[in-house]
């Protein structure tokens, strides 16, 4: 459907159009394809999903480029393009607009392309900023709400039909899938946005504190209470107050809890002044709270007061097909945080997606974050990841262990044959240190030769091909030692 459509591929040769559209689907870009002919027609110009678009990709064609070019202008302003297969020499002769943000060789190279969406994204965000249109990717939904698998929209569709509306909502799944990105969402979306967002991580309180914590306490109220202190739901006044791991309660909270949830009052501990409170309650948690009635462990009259609309959210391997969507997310907010950046090869991809992911989002952001730190601005191949992410070598064809991910993920082989995986290092958009890069990556090197060699610093030497006493040097430059190697 044209509401999912983010990239649309211009080309008459079918081929070379079914590779493109296999390649921007594996990173988890919905993409329509058309030949020249085809892109001029009624269905195509008519179209009201076109302001939803993020990239044009025109291919190498007979007619002049700066046709085409003129034509998307006029077809949608302001849409970033990208040009492939077109010979450099021609394009020499030509003044190339600014909306051309790439020119790219088939086969495709993956770190290239990524980056490219990436730089894409930036000016269409630009242009939409420009022209005072709203920007269609809101900047609070990121991370876990990335992708484009039908779980996730399912996910983002319950939110949207849910966000401004004034009841409770309880979101489960396991630990690491988002449960409070959608909770903030939640909040952003809903009239309260201007309100506080509270907090409250049940499970992370002790016992006898949280009733405290909850509701405040007056002076003299318990030993230490030296002061009045207000508790979460008066901090949240007028917005939300988010109870993250609602199952790790105690059942006495819980009487107290649905006592606030009925009749919208509480008294502070050690008070006897009744507090009016104005809050939406949004509750999460890991666990399956209908066992936990049938143990006897959570109140069912409490249950049905927070389940009055459910989201759950999915874990990432009933999603795999989202991950190099998210991959590339994780990697735009640590270039925007000035916290380094990476590639993964598409075989380190293929590798990642076989993996089961018990720490779902959380162990992937980990994983991003370890990477730039290990290999900062470098691509990284199955054999840089840690032993228990390495399900695919690289000189061998893919398992059929990838075939159980879903119907919608594109076939893996296809891939490996698809993408050029021979990639290098990207120049980062805001530029780089060369000369305290190439120190660090240095000392990287002779740290990871010290190391398998064991501290022998001549075996070390021979792995780098360097002479023993130039390497004793430039230990003592780095103020590295053998001991400390080994």
């Amino acid at each position: 459907m044209w509401e999912e459509v983010r990239i649309v591929i211009v080309d008459n040769d079918q081929r070379r159009r079914d590779e493109l559209k296999l390649v921007f689907e594996f990173i988890g870009e919905p993409v329509r394809c058309f030949s020249y002919a085809e892109w001029q027609q009624a269905e195509v110009q008519t179209s009201a999903y076109r302001e939803n678009l993020s990239l044009l990709v025109l291919a190498q064609d007979q007619q002049p480029l700066v046709e085409h070019l003129q034509y998307a202008e006029h077809w949608q302003p302001g849409l970033p393009i990208m040009i492939v297969d077109y010979d450099s020499n021609d394009l020499n002769e030509l003044e190339i607009p600014p909306s051309v943000i790439s020119k790219l060789q088939m086969p495709p190279n993956y770190a290239r392309l990524v980056d490219d969406l990436h730089r894409a994204q930036v000016y269409r965000q630009q242009q939409n900023i420009m022209n005072g249109r709203p920007l269609h990717r809101d900047p609070v939904l990121f991370r876990s709400l990335v992708g484009t698998s039908r779980k996730i929209q399912q996910v983002r569709e319950l939110m949207a039909q849910v966000a401004d509306k004034n009841v409770t909502v309880l979101i489960t799944g396991e630990s690491g899938t988002g449960k409070e990105v959608v909770a903030r969402n939640l909040h952003y979306h809903s009239p309260r946005q201007q309100q506080p967002f509270v907090p409250v991580n049940c499970g992370a309180i002790p016992p006898e504190l949280l009733e405290s914590e909850l509701f405040g306490h007056e002076k003299g109220a318990f030993t230490g209470a030296i002061s009045s202190r207000a508790g979460r739901f008066e901090m949240a006044q007028g917005g939300t107050l988010f109870l993250d791991e609602i199952g790790d309660m105690p059942l006495n909270m819980q009487v107290k809890i649905l006592r606030v949830l009925q009749e919208r009052t509480f008294e502070r501990v050690g008070g006897n002044t009744t507090i009016e409170v104005d809050v939406r309650i949004i509750a999460a948690t890991h666990k399956n709270l209908e066992i936990m009635i049938s143990d006897g462990e959570f109140r069912e009259d409490l249950y049905y007061r927070l389940n009055v609309f459910p989201i759950e959210m999915p874990a990432l391997r009933e999603r795999v097909e989202d991950l190099p969507l998210l991959l590339n997310e994780l990697i735009s907010r640590l270039e925007n945080e000035k916290r380094g950046s990476i590639r993964f090869n598409s075989a380190a991809i293929m590798s990642l997606c076989q993996h089961s992911w018990a720490g779902n989002v959380r162990e992937l952001a980990n994983l991003v974050e370890r990477m730039a730190i290990m290999y900062p601005f470098g691509v990284v191949g199955v054999k840089d990841l840690p032993p228990k992410f390495r399900y695919v070598e690289l000189e061998q064809d893919v398992s059929d262990d990838g075939a159980d991910l879903t119907d919608s993920q594109p076939n893996l082989e296809a891939m490996k044959h698809i993408l050029n995986v021979d990639v290098k290092p990207l120049l980062p958009l805001d530029g780089i240190d060369l000369k305290a890069y190439l120190a660090d990556l240095e000392q990287h090197l002779i740290q990871q030769a010290l190391d398998e060699a064991k501290g022998v610093v001549a075996r070390a030497a021979d792995k780098l091909q360097m002479r023993r006493t130039t390497l004793v040097e430039k230990m003592r430059k780095y103020d590295l030692n053998r001991q400390a190697i080994s």
